[in-house]
């Protein structure tokens, strides 16, 4: 009998013991998730993408460093609102040109307006554009202000065939209001050494005089190439360059000497941009740089009203170009034209554009023979007007969005219109307010501002999938640092707070998650013209907290999970620490 007592207490030691032991063996007891039991398959990179190609030349991985934090409060209930995020299986790795942005001449000379720089720094988009969106096809890059080349006329053709003063922009100026070319680099300089794209003048080809307007126009942008001496990149010949509102779309042909028609068509865009590019490929030989040459592209399928040079535009100049460029641009405003909006079909339309945009343009590049190659939209915004939409809280969840948006499908490039632009009463792309907004200083940054800063703040270096169950109201983005954390964007479009699990896959967590939560106020109805960052926001009538870059985040541990809400028409952008 004591016999058979000994084997049972030995039994019962021994499986206490084991079970001691397999539990003991859990990696991280802190936050015992079904995830966390599992092998964490290695880390494999796939392809580069046609689309993104050379944009991830410069691509550098990223070292998380946990920011100053205050502790947070963790919500103790349960949801069903679940964002699993899965951090081996890479999606790509993320290009720094996709967080760019529009400067353009009209916005003082930048580098002596401290507000400015600061932010701007501050900001460091990695990509700011110049000179302007359809200014580009007016700018004299070399010249004194009112010193046109002698065969650039004095008045051009206007969709209507009006003649109208041609209103020429400069680049050697030197006035409180407006920037020159050497400003620009400057700028860019300060602020951080952020790359450039360059639109080049191609409008110059069709309206100028000469005998041979369209070699004058590349020897042009050839000369800028040689001065630039390797300072940038990217450049783009033309900017909407389709379109009936563009110097150059139609031309007064009693002054043209070469043969041009009245009317531009894709494929005469295509043989002038194999010339340009020939002369700018030259250029940059000459001076051992590299640079990458962009063609303006039509980004969505045409609709009946529009103009024959639109409605023919991708499937003649394609197979002109032949291959000839290097990158594809394309621009959208996402929203219906000068249409009061309301935050759902803003909101939506940033989440469904991006993609419908990629497919359409790859698919006709497919179709109409040429080869894919990096697809680059050079500017976004919405065209919503009417309630200040565009200044708004929702333009700043909108912005998350676009990011979002433009990563997961492997866009080369994004760069947000503009920085400065005009009030007009809240239809103002503008970043910043540009001083005559009611009550509100020039360079306050505006709510976009925020959301695009905190989004960068904590980005990963590769973007990682995400698998959303419970609410539809919930979106997410997530990444991961070569460092190991993993970082997640959750954007809620809907109009009530809500509560959301973050738990993962190949992954282990460490003991603390951090996070900044973005919400409007409670001004102007769905459209608040004020943020605020865990809490902190501001006493003026718009805008976000003055101390934005030194507000400490949220922290908890991850010992109960990792749960946050995210605010009504918020986002929430967080980052776990690994084990």
């Amino acid at each position: 009998m004591m016999k058979f007592i000994a084997d049972i207490f030995c039994w019962v030691f021994f499986t206490v013991l084991a079970f001691s032991c397999k539990k003991n063996n859990n990696p991280n007891t802190d936050n015992p998730l079904p995830e966390d039991t599992t092998t964490v398959r290695p880390v494999t990179d796939p392809p580069v993408a046609a689309t993104i190609d050379f944009f991830l030349n410069n691509w550098q991985a990223k070292t998380f460093s946990a920011p100053e934090y205050s502790e947070g409060v963790v919500p103790s209930a349960a949801t069903s609102n679940i964002v699993t995020v899965d951090a081996s299986a890479i999606i790509t790795k993320i290009p720094g040109s996709i967080t760019g942005h529009n400067a353009n001449t009209w916005m003082t000379p930048m580098t002596d307006q401290p507000l400015f720089m600061n932010h701007i720094t501050n900001l460091h988009p990695q990509i700011i554009r110049w000179p302007a969106g359809s200014a580009s096809d007016m700018y004299f890059w070399n010249q004194p202000e009112g010193a046109a080349p002698a065969d650039a006329p004095s008045q051009l053709m206007n969709a209507n065939g009006t003649l109208q003063n041609a209103g020429y922009w400069y680049g050697k100026i030197n006035n409180n209001w407006s920037a020159s070319t050497d400003q620009y680099y400057q700028m860019r300089q300060q602020s951080g050494n952020n790359e450039g794209i360059i639109t080049i003048n191609y409008g110059y080809a069709r309206y100028g005089t000469s005998d041979n307007p369209v070699a004058a126009a590349a020897h042009l942008a050839a000369d800028w190439v040689r001065y630039d001496n390797g300072r940038t990149k990217y450049w783009e010949i033309g900017n909407e360059s389709y379109g009936d509102w563009e110097a150059g779309y139609r031309i007064d042909v009693s002054k043209n000497k070469d043969g041009q028609p009245e009317y531009l068509t894709g494929k005469l865009y295509g043989q002038h941009f194999k010339v340009f590019a020939d002369s700018m490929r030259k250029a940059a030989a000459e001076i051992g740089k590299t640079i990458y040459i962009g063609a303006v592209t039509y980004e969505s399928a045409t609709e009946a009203w529009q103009t024959n040079t639109v409605k023919t535009w991708n499937q003649t100049m394609i197979p002109e170009l032949a291959g000839a460029n290097d990158f594809y641009i394309v621009h959208n405003y996402f929203t219906p034209y000068q249409t009061n909006s309301n935050a759902e079909t803003i909101l939506n339309a940033a989440l469904t554009v991006p993609e419908k945009m990629m497919q359409f343009v790859t698919s006709q590049i497919q179709t109409l023979g040429g080869t894919v190659k990096p697809v680059a939209l050079t500017e976004w915004n919405m065209f919503a007007t009417g309630s200040k939409q565009q200044v708004s809280n929702i333009s700043g969840v909108f912005a998350t969005i676009v990011l979002g948006e433009t990563i997961k499908n492997k866009y080369g490039l994004a760069a947000r219109w503009d920085l400065l632009n005009g009030w007009s009463n809240g239809d103002d792309h503008g970043l910043f307010s540009d001083g005559n907004e009611p009550d509100i200083p020039k360079w306050t940054p505006r709510p976009s501002f925020y959301y695009m800063y905190f989004f960068q703040k904590l980005l990963g270096d590769r973007l990682v999938p995400v698998n959303i169950s419970g609410s539809n109201n919930i979106k997410a983005y997530a990444s991961t640092f070569n460092s190991g954390q993993i970082n997640a964007t959750l954007v809620n479009t809907g109009t009530t707070a809500t509560m959301v699990e973050i738990k993962w896959k190949n992954f282990k967590a460490g003991n603390r998650f951090y996070w900044y939560s973005l919400e409007g106020g409670n001004d102007n109805g769905e459209f608040s013209r004020k943020v605020s960052i865990n809490g902190n926001s501001t006493t003026l009538g718009a805008g976000g907290p003055e101390n934005y870059s030194s507000i400490k985040s949220m922290s908890a541990s991850t010992a109960n999970g990792v749960k946050v809400t995210v605010p009504a028409h918020g986002v929430v952008v967080l980052a776990i620490d690994k084990k």
